[in-house]
């Protein structure tokens, strides 16, 4: 999970889809966190993104860096502890002007049943589990 996160972390953006009904929605994201042994991202509960993983929580991530790509299915749990909120937004100090923890609309989700592979064109894929 540590690789995964440091990769995240290194692509910067990368793109989370969720299902929308029968459609699929992806959108650049780049909260990415590690708390008390699990990955959490972060949105706003305002949001379609909140909405799609609260009614389906099957998410797909992808991220390139360094000529190597990110390909990670889970299921995005919300975490609603205040705790998870404020460790992730002291990680991220730019989204405090929007978002505070227990206003109502921070919302965390940590991913749960991960599968994710590290690949690139000159190296055999790392397979992880979480």
């Amino acid at each position: 999970m540590n690789e995964i996160y440091e990769f995240l972390k290194k692509c910067g953006t990368y793109y989370l889809a969720t299902a929308d009904g029968d459609q699929p929605r992806v959108r650049p994201f780049g909260t990415i966190d590690l708390f008390e042994g699990r990955l959490y991202i972060q949105t706003g509960a305002v949001k379609d993104v909140s909405k799609q993983m609260k009614s389906n929580p099957k998410v797909e991530i992808s991220g390139m860096a360094g000529g190597k790509w990110l390909r990670l299915s889970a299921e995005a749990a919300l975490d609603p502890r205040i705790e998870a909120q404020e460790h992730m937004l002291a990680a991220y100090p730019s989204l405090q002007g929007m978002y505070k923890p227990g206003d109502g609309n921070t919302e965390v989700f940590y991913l749960k049943n991960a599968r994710a592979a590290i690949c690139s064109f000159t190296e055999p894929p790392k397979t992880f589990e979480f």
